[in-house]
C-alpha cells in the first residue's frame, strides 16, 4: 500500500520548510529502521514542499495512522519545534490519491509555478537518494517510474514544457519592469547547477549579455566555458560589479558582511535552504527577494484543458495493472513451469542452447495476449472474471497482490 505525508508552501511556512529541508537526509532511514511495517520510503524536500512516501505492508485502518506518526516523529527527532507545525499542516493520502498525488506534483501541478520544469527531475533525484541510503522498494520504484512517464503524458497533452515555467522565470518576470536594458545589466549567478542552467536560458531569452557567475566548489571557469559566461574568481569582486544576484546553490550563503557597498542591487535567492541570510535585505542599496515573496505572486494560471484527466487516466492505468499482477504472474508462472518441464526432457547436444531461447520466446509470446487481457478486465474492474477462467483452464490461482510484489517487475 503506497501512503504519502505531504506539507507545501499552500499550508506550511516558508521558513519552517527551509529549515526541514536541512535535516530531512535522514528522515527515511529513521522511519524504516524504526518501523517493520514499513517497507519502503522517499522523502521529497523542495523549495516549496516536503513530502515521504512509503510502502506499508499494514491494514488502511492501522498503517496509515501509524506510518503518519512515524513520519512526524522522524522530523521531531531532528527538527525540534519545527515538527509541530509540520504536525499541525501535514496531510495523509493512501492508496490511489498517494498516487495521484505524486504524478499531479511530478508533473508541476501542484507547484508554486504550475508547471515548473524542475519539479520532474527532484522527484527522480529523490528517488535515486532513497536507492543510495537503501530505502526504496518496489512499490515505490514502479510508482516514481511511472510518475515519469505520468509526467511526459501531461506535458505532451498540456503542452506546459512549451510554457518554459520554472521558479526563475517567474523571478526575472517580476523584476522585469524595473530592468532598463538587459543587454547593458550586469547580472551574476551564485551556482553551478541546473538551476543556474536553466536562470541563464531565461536571462539570454530577455536579451541579456553581461552574465557572471562564481561557485564556491571552484566550478565556474568550467560552468561559464560550457554557457558562454564570464567566471568570477570571488565573491566580493563578483558583488561589487553586479547589478543583479541571482542564487543558486546549496553551497554558500551570502551575509552582509559579503555586500561590499551601498549601491543599488537587486538580489534573488532561489535557494531552500536559504542561499542569503535575511539580514542582507537591511543592507542599504540591497533589494532582496527570495522564495517567499516569489511564492506571493506565483501565477496559478488556468492549464491547458486535459492535464489533470491525464494524471487520472494514468493512476486508473497504474492501478489496473497492479491488479492484475497476481494473474498475469500465475499464468507466465505457469507457461514457464511447462516450458522448463519439457526442456528438462529435451537434450539435443550443439543445438540445446539455440532451442531453449526459441522455447522461451514462444513461452512470451504465448503469454503476452492474456497478460492484456489481464489488465485491461482489472481495468474495468472484471479481474475476478479473469482469474477466475485462468483457474478453470489452467488450473492456476492468482497469488494475492502483497504475495507477488517480488514479480511485478516481471509480469508489467
Amino acid at each position: 500500500m503506497l501512503f504519502c505525508v505531504t506539507a507545501n508552501h499552500r499550508n506550511t511556512d516558508f521558513e519552517v520548510l527551509d529549515r526541514i529541508s536541512k535535516v530531512s537526509a535522514t528522515t527515511a532511514a529513521d522511519v524504516l529502521n524504526a518501523h517493520e511495517f514499513v517497507r519502503g520510503a522517499v522523502v521529497l524536500a523542495t523549495c516549496n514542499r516536503f513530502e515521504a512516501y512509503l510502502e506499508l505492508d499494514e491494514p488502511v485502518t492501522s498503517g496509515a495512522v501509524l506510518a503518519h506518526e512515524a513520519v512526524l516523529d522522524a522530523v521531531a527527532s531532528v527538527a525540534g519545534d519545527d515538527a509541530l507545525s509540520l504536525r499541525d499542516s501535514a496531510v495523509a493520502l493512501v492508496g490511489d490519491d498517494a498516487v495521484r498525488h505524486l504524478f499531479a506534483v511530478s508533473s508541476g501541478l501542484e507547484s508554486m509555478v504550475v508547471g515548473e520544469d524542475e519539479i520532474t527531475g527532484q522527484v527522480q533525484r529523490a528517488l535515486a537518494a532513497a536507492r543510495e541510503i537503501g530505502t526504496t522498494s518496489t512499490e515505490l520504484e514502479q510508482v516514481f517510474q511511472r510518475a515519469a512517464y505520468a509526467t511526459r503524458a501531461v506535458r505532451a497533452k498540456a503542452d506546459l514544457s512549451a510554457a518554459g515555467r520554472s521558479l526563475a522565470r517567474l523571478a526575472l518576470d517580476l523584476v522585469d519592469t524595473r530592468v532598463t536594458d538587459w543587454a547593458t545589466t550586469p547580472v551574476l549567478l551564485v551556482g553551478t547547477g541546473q538551476y543556474a542552467a536553466t536562470t541563464i536560458a531565461a536571462l539570454q531569452a530577455r536579451g541579456a549579455r553581461d552574465i557572471r557567475v562564481f561557485s564556491a566548489t571552484g566550478r565556474a571557469q568550467q560552468f561559464a566555458a560550457r554557457y558562454g559566461v564570464r567566471a568570477e574568481p570571488t565573491l566580493g569582486e563578483a558583488l561589487a560589479g553586479a547589478d543583479i544576484v541571482i542564487t543558486c546553490t546549496a553551497r554558500y550563503v551570502i551575509t552582509p558582511d559579503d555586500i561590499p557597498d551601498t549601491r543599488q542591487r537587486l538580489i534573488i535567492d532561489l535557494g531552500l535552504p536559504r542561499n542569503v541570510d535575511p539580514a542582507v535585505g537591511a543592507v542599504g542599496g540591497v533589494e532582496l527577494l527570495d522564495l517567499e515573496l516569489i511564492g506571493r505572486h506565483a501565477s496559478l494560471p488556468e492549464l491547458s484543458a486535459g492535464a489533470h484527466e491525464v494524471v487520472g487516466s494514468a493512476v486508473a492505468t497504474y492501478a489496473a495493472e497492479r491488479a492484475a499482477a497476481p494473474a498475469v504472474v500465475a499464468l507466465r508462472s505457469h507457461i514457464q513451469q511447462a516450458l522448463m518441464s519439457e526442456l528438462s526432457r529435451l537434450r539435443v547436444g550443439e543445438d540445446e542452447a539455440r532451442t531453449e531461447a526459441a522455447l522461451r520466446h514462444f513461452a512470451g509470446v504465448l503469454s503476452h495476449a492474456p497478460s492484456v487481457r489481464a489488465r485491461e478486465f482489472a481495468a474495468q474492474g472484471r479481474i475476478e472474471e479473469f482469474e477466475a477462467a485462468l483457474e478453470m483452464v489452467f488450473g492456476v490461482s492468482a497469488a494475492p497482490a502483497e504475495d507477488a510484489d517480488g514479480e511485478q517487475l516481471a509480469a508489467g
